[in-house]
């Protein structure tokens, strides 16, 4: 051990590791503002800090819910316009419901029908006439 440094015992160890330190610099303004505001509550840097901490974690889960909502109020909007302008119903043979095509054999089924059909692009089915 190097002489004239003492070693840590175990429980300070841990309660350092619970408990960092935190430092910086700030500007004057700040620093004032601080001591005045320890002053006047009686509450201590951490107690500042814990504080303003706590305001903005409100504001921040706020503005996630807000993002949230939007996100899927954007998404609902978005599937709704895809689905008005791309999906494809037919009726139902025994009781007229509508049904929507989604499996893979449903579209195999409509693709192959469609080229029995003589089904393609106007330019492509008029020039072979």
């Amino acid at each position: 051990m190097k002489k004239g440094k003492k070693a840590k015992t175990p429980s300070r160890v841990e309660y350092e590791q619970q408990h960092p330190t935190v430092s910086f610099r700030t500007s004057r303004d700040l620093y004032d503002r601080l001591q005045k505001v320890k002053k006047a509550e009686g509450k201590s840097v951490a107690d500042v800090l814990r504080i303003g901490v706590g305001l903005l974690e409100v504001q921040v889960e706020q503005e996630d819910r807000i993002r949230e909502e939007a996100y899927e109020a954007g998404r609902e909007q978005g599937f709704g316009e895809a689905y008005d302008g791309y999906a494809v119903e037919y009726p139902c043979s025994v009781c007229g419901r509508q049904l929507v095509v989604t499996t893979k054999e449903e579209k195999e089924f409509i693709k192959r029908k469609l080229r029995e059909a003589g089904w393609g692009h106007s330019d492509c089915v008029d020039g072979g006439r």
